[in-house]
């Protein structure tokens, strides 16, 4: 691989870039080795990944052969795959006694794109364990579960010690609905955006609209920055708060009542920018659980004790959380109001990435 080569030449200090950006068709672990030594220390590494139907789960085995991640076919899948690209690229950095700060990560169209920092720092990449994670998830009700691989243990006198994480933390089968789990990961389950660097970015991107730079895609990329400066940056991975209905067989509620619900039991709700109905919180499963079973009382809907559906296992637990749908102001994200472009939509049915060309 030409390129590659080129990258493995400018290994030394002094010949090192200060941007890189990776953009090949399909997969770009093969590039990675070489673009973590070849980055300067700070410097700017870019990489596009079109292979998503692997990342996404499709193939787990592929995913693992070329990432060292095993994928999972989910609704959070699309962040799934910017955790397992940038677990990938933190541990080849690793190698090398260097570490990757995630300034953007974004799963937009048919393809991901993280925007890094490479520094070196063999103390720092110690930390790297604590910023992994294995992620448990129900195969029936698709309840997770995030495992980290180590933790962090601090002396009295401050010295950090690193030790493994303490579990499991799912029990042998689900406790909402008895399904057995799956498991996937490593992933990366540290913050995947840099809330300062996403703040200038838009404020660029804001300024260039009122000069003769204006980019044709302005209101797009400040709507996902809007989107993605509002997301959770402590909660990896999401619920689909349609698919949650839809495994209950219920009507699905409306987000700004279902995240007002979150927010009166004192929990923290925000969208994502990987998926129109997203649902990030750090609420548990439990309470997600229980206030569906609420909103199926809301509507009256008849549960079959006798039947051995998965929707049946799962409303005739009793509740154990008090709910209260009752609105807040709060529940709408700020970029809805706003009137921002938060999810375009395709330009025309089909619209994605065609075959490879063919040589010759």
């Amino acid at each position: 691989l030409l390129f590659s080569s080129i990258m493995y030449e400018h290994r030394s200090r002094l010949k090192r870039f200060h941007v890189i950006d990776l953009d090949p068709y399909g997969c770009a672990s093969q590039f990675l080795d070489s673009a973590v030594q070849a980055i300067a220390d700070g410097g700017l590494l870019m990489i596009t990944c079109t292979d998503v139907a692997v990342l996404c789960g499709k193939t787990p085995e592929s995913c693992f052969s070329k990432y060292g991640s095993m994928s999972l076919r989910a609704k959070c899948c699309h962040e799934l795959a910017l955790r397992i690209l940038l677990c990938c690229l933190e541990t080849r950095a690793n190698c090398y006694g260097r570490y990757v700060k995630p300034l953007i990560s974004v799963s937009v169209d048919f393809y991901i794109r993280v925007f890094v920092q490479v520094f070196t720092s063999a103390a720092v990449a110690k930390h790297s364990a604590c910023k992994k994670s294995m992620v448990f998830q129900c195969a029936s009700c698709e309840s997770f579960e995030i495992q980290p691989l180590a933790r962090r243990v601090y002396s009295e006198k401050g010295f950090v010690k690193f030790v493994n994480a303490v579990g499991p933390v799912v029990p042998q089968s689900c406790s909402h609905c008895g399904g057995i789990y799956h498991i996937a990961g490593p992933i990366w389950s540290d913050p995947i955006h840099d809330v300062g660097f996403v703040d200038r970015t838009a404020a660029t991107v804001a300024s260039m609209a009122k000069t003769d730079f204006k980019l044709s895609t302005t209101q797009r990329l400040l709507g996902i920055l809007k989107v993605i400066r509002e997301e959770l940056p402590d909660v990896p991975l999401y619920y689909c708060l349609s698919r949650l209905a839809s495994i209950l067989r219920l009507p699905t509620p409306k987000q700004r009542l279902f995240r007002s619900a979150i927010l009166n039991a004192g929990f923290r709700v925000s969208s994502s920018h990987a998926y129109p109905t997203a649902i990030k919180t750090d609420a548990p499963n439990a309470f997600l659980w229980d206030a569906m079973k609420c909103w199926a009382e809301m509507k009256n809907f008849q549960i079959n004790n006798s039947s051995s559906s998965l929707s049946a296992a799962i409303l005739k637990t009793a509740r154990i959380n008090n709910v209260d749908f009752t609105h807040r102001p709060d529940a709408e994200p700020s970029s809805k109001l706003e009137g921002f472009l938060r999810y375009q939509m395709n330009p025309q049915k089909n619209w994605g990435p065609k075959c490879r060309a063919k040589k010759g």
